[in-house]
């Protein structure tokens, strides 16, 4: 259960992060209430599951996965590009999240 709890802060993070833009600097009331509502159950659900995961494997998983979605939804519904840069830096991200998972299995 823990670990759905953790999917679950993930997709509300890539929700709030993918409303950002279009807050147009929180200056627009719905995107705002999205982007903060996503924000706000992304760090219930991060709570949750903390209670069993480790600290530092869930943010590394949250924050690694979360990076990787929201480049993604930024290169299919944002417009930005997508470059052999990004796609190497992702690599790095999702390297070390599992290298971080590995860790923590022992």
């Amino acid at each position: 259960m823990p670990y759905v709890f953790l999917i679950a802060a993930i997709a509300a993070e890539v929700f709030g992060t993918s409303l950002l833009k279009s807050t147009e600097g929180f200056t627009k009331l719905w995107p705002t209430v999205g982007c903060l509502a996503g924000y706000i159950l992304a760090f219930v659900f991060l709570s949750q599951a903390v209670k069993t995961v480790p600290v530092g494997i869930a943010y590394a998983m949250w924050s690694g996965l979360g990076t990787a979605a929201i480049v993604a939804i930024g290169a299919a519904f944002l417009g930005e590009p997508l470059t052999a840069t990004k796609i190497f830096g992702l690599g790095l991200v999702v390297s070390g999240v599992v290298v971080l998972n590995l860790g923590g299995a022992h």
